[in-house]
């Protein structure tokens, strides 16, 4: 037997057992293991993607809050409405500034070989962006319910929105992640105890 022959029951056991491990760990399965590189270039075009769709709400909306100072109603709003009127152009112009930062951080590190660093402080700034920008639509309905809806159901109708972008944008990805992770708890649990029986 040469040294690259193996015996015909090492080989197929030796393939089931790698099989058998990348299925039941999570990072593994239904996909190849990716290099560290591959790894880094995959989450900084996952953030080119998010950034593209975040951008495109905040600056549609920006432009929308910038325009409306211009408009003859403006002239009436009271001082409270004008107060919420300006931390909202704020916020929208704080959430602008976080969402394109990562393409600006891109073109001052290109080349620099600092990809894993530019990929933490763009997820970073993506998360506090998302922040901003949630302030900035509640603060834009709560702005324009005040106008159309009389009383407190505009705050009222205002607050309920903002729960359910935190429902939607943070306790639901916060609930899935701990889900994910007592499944893979629960997966090395059972690898353990099927490993110990054999």
């Amino acid at each position: 037997m040469t040294m690259t022959e193996q015996p015909a029951g090492t080989a197929g056991d030796d393939t089931a057992c790698r099989a058998h491990d990348d299925k039941h760990r999570p990072e593994h399965r239904d996909e190849d293991p990716e290099t560290p590189r591959e790894r880094v270039n995959r989450r900084w075009n996952e953030i080119l993607q998010e950034t593209r769709v975040t951008q495109t709400g905040v600056q549609i909306l920006f432009g929308f809050l910038l325009s409306v100072a211009f408009t003859p109603l403006f002239r009436e709003l009271e001082t409270f409405d004008r107060v919420v009127y300006v931390i909202t152009v704020v916020l929208g112009a704080s959430a602008t500034g976080s969402l394109i930062a990562p393409v600006s951080i891109h073109r001052f590190l290109s080349g620099q070989r600092m990809k894993d660093d530019l990929v933490e402080a763009a997820g970073r700034l993506m998360m506090c962006g998302m922040v901003l920008l949630a302030l900035t639509i509640g603060c834009t309905l709560l702005l324009i319910l005040r106008v159309v809806v009389p009383g407190v159901l505009a705050e009222i109708l205002a607050g309920a929105v903002m729960l359910w972008f935190g429902l939607c944008w943070y306790a639901l990805p916060l609930v899935l992640r701990r889900r994910a992770a007592r499944r893979g708890t629960t997966d090395a649990d059972t690898d353990a105890d099927a490993g110990q029986r054999s």
